[in-house]
């Protein structure tokens, strides 16, 4: 029997302490991976300060292009796709990959910018609400305001940027979602001009813009070499970590929501028409297909939480204790960490806190009065009510809600917490077989090279590639809507949330 050679498609994630890649053929098996740490330099004083060397994305990134390459017949790689941090940049002395660097590259929360920030707000006001966002304090716009200032003749490359130029060996278009926080306008499709003008920017210091998956050329001689891949394997342009995440779930068309729940949680989802969200809670990518868009937020609760209260080497007992017997008297608990909420609200006073009766304690007092299976349990519904209340939150914005919910992240390896979300939610949740943002780009690789230059049909490549290893039903529970009830009413009391 002769065996079919599928084709393979290369995803590569750029994160925060880490690059990871895959190969995945056609069918979505993932046939080598790899990775490589990131070491970051993290400072306070005048802000927040958040630096990686740039060189090394690009030694990391080849480094596991490399060893995916060894691990399979590089003849079968058909593209390869790269995905980065959102908002994480750098000033070089000039356009190309040989460009020198001016200074270290800066990650996405670094806050050096927040200065800049209200006057890019204001100059811009108009486009800003027309995208329907606002221009926060570590976007890249005001970053590059403020590496500006220091270096003048410096021309700005997104961290993608920086290892799609060196695959490629020249100068590369950025993808629309990574100019998004760079003030690109994605409704135009085109830097805004005469804003940047106003702020002292000129657009031929900034990157031109494709869509996501668009080919930006083949693999040049010199990382051929140095990654064993075949000169001329074709580079599609990336996104960014979180819409890699999206579509490697394979929340890929209108409806359909992915929900990561890592140490806080992000939410995806894909529709039809624009949302502006006036609190700034959501902003909107545009989608590489159908002129779909990529609405999103990111809420500062998640399961960091947990290991802040409860011992993390309990966990797994304390699963399975509610496993076997199930909580029925939970106390109702907001679980922020720290101070300030993001979304579904966006509160920069907001505090955790839990109910005992009618009156609410800090989070601190909740393992003490309550031990630590109530108080795990009640965490981790908590975290599942904001969940909630997020999607009630894009709903109001006019999201279509109605699709297929995905689940991913370091949560979902909790059975019992992936059940408590799906009978919270209402809804079946579903738990794909692999959950990285590297399998997104690798699905965007094959995306763009099979548009062979048009559209690329991301619900084709996702219903071949993305596929789940379990559906979780929900379970009605009157006692789970009571505390889901007064949960919301106590957000409302004050004066966090407007229903």
């Amino acid at each position: 029997m002769t065996r079919v050679r599928h084709r393979l498609w290369i995803g590569v994630d750029l994160g925060t302490s880490g690059v990871r890649g895959l190969a995945a053929d056609d069918t979505g098996t993932v046939r080598a991976s790899a990775e490589r740490a990131l070491r970051s330099t993290r400072g306070h004083g005048r802000g927040v300060r958040h630096e990686q060397d740039p060189r090394s994305w690009v030694e990391a990134s080849l480094g596991v292009v490399a060893e995916i390459a060894s691990g399979v017949d590089p003849r079968t790689v058909a593209g390869l796709s790269v995905d980065a941090t959102s908002g994480t940049v750098v000033l070089t002395d000039g356009p190309g990959p040989e460009a020198a660097f001016l200074g270290p590259g800066v990650m996405y929360d670094d806050d050096r910018g927040a200065a800049h920030a209200e006057r890019a707000q204001e100059a811009g006001a108009a486009t800003w609400e027309r995208l329907g966002h606002r221009i926060g304090a570590t976007w890249a716009l005001p970053t590059a305001l403020a590496l500006l200032a220091e270096h003048p003749g410096g021309h700005l490359r997104h961290q993608v940027d920086v290892v799609t130029g060196a695959l490629v060996g020249r100068a590369v278009p950025t993808d629309a979602a990574n100019a998004l926080k760079t003030g690109y306008d994605v409704v135009d499709g085109r830097w805004p001009t005469e804003v940047l003008a106003e702020l002292g920017l000129h657009p031929d210091r900034l990157p031109p813009v494709v869509a996501p998956g668009t080919p930006l050329g083949g693999l040049g001689p010199r990382a051929a070499v140095e990654t064993g891949l075949c000169t001329g394997t074709p580079v599609v342009a990336g996104t960014t970590d979180g819409c890699a995440a999206q579509f490697g779930a394979g929340a890929v068309e209108p409806g359909a929501w992915n929900a990561v729940v890592g140490t806080t949680l992000v939410l995806k989802g894909v529709s039809e028409v624009l949302l502006r969200d006036p609190s700034g809670a959501v902003y909107c990518h545009r989608g590489p297909q159908a002129g779909w868009w990529l609405p999103g937020g990111a809420s500062s609760t998640g399961a960091g939480v947990l290991g802040e209260l409860v011992d993390p080497e309990h966990f797994d007992d304390l699963t399975a204790s509610l496993q076997d017997d199930p909580p029925d008297d939970l106390p109702v608990v907001y679980p922020l960490s720290g101070r300030g909420e993001r979304f579904p609200f966006a509160v920069p006073e907001a505090e955790g806190f839990w109910l005992d009766g009618d009156h609410a304690r800090p989070l601190g007092e909740l393992v003490a009065a309550r031990g630590e299976r109530a108080a795990f349990a009640a965490l981790a519904e908590g975290i599942a009510f904001v969940e909630r209340l997020c999607f009630e939150h894009v709903a109001g914005l006019g999201a279509d809600v109605s699709g297929p919910r995905t689940i991913t992240g370091g949560a979902t390896r909790n059975p019992w917490w992936n059940q408590r979300r799906a009978d919270v939610l209402g809804v079946a949740l579903r738990r794909p077989r692999h959950d990285h943002p590297a399998l997104g780009a690798a699905l965007l690789a094959r995306a763009g090279v099979d548009a062979g230059g048009g559209e690329p049909d991301l619900v084709a490549a996702a219903a071949a590639m993305v596929h789940a290893a379990e559906e979780i039903a929900p379970r009605p529970d009157e006692a789970l809507e009571r505390r889901y009830a007064r949960f919301r009413n106590a957000l409302v009391d004050r004066g966090w949330w407007a229903p």
